[in-house]
């Protein structure tokens, strides 16, 4: 049961550790009243332009926004741009431990948006090399025994090479570990607590489906064949699914007006995290992911949910 008097309380103490790839996120807002005369294509007159950290980093800043104890562990170039990712993520309270590797660039991807809509994006990225993973290896492991939660968050950059072994090491603790997956070899993600793949991601492993009753066949058989507690399957606007040992439990969607699907997977494995993390069982947590994500989604942007906001609409939902 999900008592609202009490859920700030209980968000604000958890330790989450957050390992995966990170980003900074650009956006360059501007007006468009011509075509270019060089080539068809909208000429932007930019006017404003925003920062905000992407990826895992997103993932991080939104544990942080949900009151619990966050740590970031991860790899970016000794950059401008990895200077100013973790000067954001300063600002937001997130403690972060970042390798930073001269020999990279710090990903980046550069939106460009007019009349609220993304036209363009442009990505810089450089995959991390194996001995700043190794390092990154071993602070994991010394991590591990200060936090409560994992969340293991892949973006298909590199950074996550050695996620067999995190996984391993969590489960010889007896931790939680909830990974957002990506690409379509799963090989990796056994013994995972919960994976969260959407329904893009999900085809992508287990191919297509014609009916409901097929879905859940193909949810549960790759539930089996990677070991896991648990699989959570988040479906647009069909809501979210969640797989346990022949259980299923489904939540509608939330959102009242879409306005900007980027960074809602994010904010539903962070959400998950402190929820689980808090002592909420995973079909409350994935009532709240749900609402948190249906908040997200009405922002422009890689955003985040509050405390205050989640607060806010379990109380006129649930």
């Amino acid at each position: 049961m999900i008592d609202i008097n009490h859920l700030k309380n209980r968000f604000s103490r958890p330790r989450i550790l957050v390992v995966g790839d990170v980003m900074l996120d650009r956006y360059w807002f501007g007006e468009v009243s011509r075509i270019s005369p060089e080539a068809p294509v909208p000429v932007v007159l930019v006017s404003k332009s925003e920062e905000r950290p992407g990826g895992a980093a997103n993932v991080a800043r939104g544990v942080k926004a949900l009151g619990a104890h966050c740590t970031l562990l991860s790899v970016t170039g000794d950059d401008e741009a990895g200077t100013r990712l973790q000067e954001l993520l300063r600002l937001e309270g997130v403690n972060t431990k970042l390798h930073r590797d001269g020999n990279i660039d710090t990903t980046v991807k550069l939106r460009v948006i007019g009349r609220q809509q993304q036209l363009l994006r442009i990505d810089f990225e450089t995959p991390p090399r194996d001995e700043t993973l190794l390092a990154k290896l071993t602070d994991f492991t010394n991590l591990l025994d200060q936090m409560d939660l994992v969340i293991l968050s892949d973006y298909g950059k590199g950074g996550l090479k050695h996620i067999e072994s995190m996984i391993a090491l969590c489960n010889q603790r007896g931790m939680p570990v909830l990974v957002d997956p990506k690409g379509d070899d799963y090989a990796g993600y056994r013994g995972a607590s919960l994976l969260t793949p959407n329904r893009s991601e999900f085809k992508e492993v287990s191919g297509s489906w014609a009916n409901e009753a097929e879905l859940t066949q193909k949810a549960q058989q790759l539930k089996n064949k990677l070991a896991l507690t648990a699989l959570l399957v988040t479906r647009s606007e069909e809501g979210m699914t969640l797989y346990q040992d022949e259980q299923i439990f489904h939540e509608p969607t939330q959102a009242k007006e879409v306005y900007d699907v980027s960074g809602a997977g994010d904010t539903v494995i962070a959400t998950l995290g402190v929820a689980m993390a808090a002592g909420y069982d995973m079909q409350d947590a994935v009532k709240l992911a749900n609402l948190a994500a249906g908040v997200v989604v009405g922002k422009l942007g890689t955003a985040v949910v509050s405390a205050d906001e989640l607060c806010q609409v379990v109380s006129q939902t649930l």
